[in-house]
């Protein structure tokens, strides 16, 4: 039993570094896909239209196959294509190098893309909801538009998009799941092993507790945050 404790707590710690990591790149790279969602430019609002419709109109497990194995595909492609008119050896290494990654940074990489879509629209919605008086209100007080933004909308419009971001967030931590498509020894992927050496399902419960007590964690954090910014209300 404590053996498969153990294992298991180490998927705990493969999810967790999935589920920070994802944050920490899609939480930031959201702000300039939403600000392109938004942009006059119709070539930068195109292109990240196509992003976010790709994003969400595919299943993430699709995307995490895609990105681990298509460069490995491309590289050969290439090799295959043109290795025969450029013979430095050394363009060809540095090209595989270039194109091959690990399945953890495969993992990392699809749930940023697949996560910042998503994050970029609430966004979207949250600064769009922002009465246009109040930028023009600001304007007249003598405020930049950076310092408009970032200490007169912005405060409220994390405020109106912790519940949906959180929903994100709780979302991102059974998502977490996935990973194992590719190989990744997460949480889940832990306890379906453990059940089979087992002939016992009691692995797959503990891996709903895992999980359950990760969100409530999430829901706790997220909750205090709203209480933080209720003066806004």
């Amino acid at each position: 039993m404590m053996a498969m404790l153990g294992v298991m707590l180490q998927g705990v710690v493969v999810s967790l570094e999935v589920f920070f990591l994802t944050l920490l790149f899609s939480l930031p790279l959201a702000f300039p896909v939403a600000f392109a969602r938004m942009s006059r430019n119709k070539v930068a609002r195109g292109l990240i239209t196509l992003y976010l419709l790709i994003m969400r109109g595919t299943p993430l497990i699709l995307q995490l196959i895609f990105i681990y194995f298509s460069p490995k595909y491309l590289y050969r492609f290439l090799y295959d294509s043109f290795s025969g008119f450029i013979s430095a050896v050394g363009f060809w290494q540095g090209l595989q190098v270039l194109l091959s990654y690990n399945r953890f940074t495969a993992v990392i990489l699809a749930f940023t893309l697949n996560y910042a879509a998503y994050f970029a629209e609430i966004y979207r919605g949250g600064i769009e909801s922002i009465a246009k008086g109040q930028y023009e209100a600001a304007k007249v007080l003598g405020f930049t538009r950076f310092k408009t933004f970032w200490r007169i909308i912005m405060p409220q419009v994390v405020k109106r998009i912790l519940p949906s971001t959180t929903n994100e967030v709780i979302t991102l931590v059974k998502d977490t799941a996935l990973a194992q498509t590719i190989g990744v020894a997460e949480l889940f992927h832990a306890a379906q092993n453990a059940s089979a050496r087992e002939f016992s399902t009691m692995p797959i419960f503990i891996a709903g507790v895992f999980y359950f007590v990760m969100n409530w964690v999430v829901s706790f954090v997220f909750t205090a945050g709203e209480k933080r910014l209720s003066y806004y209300s």
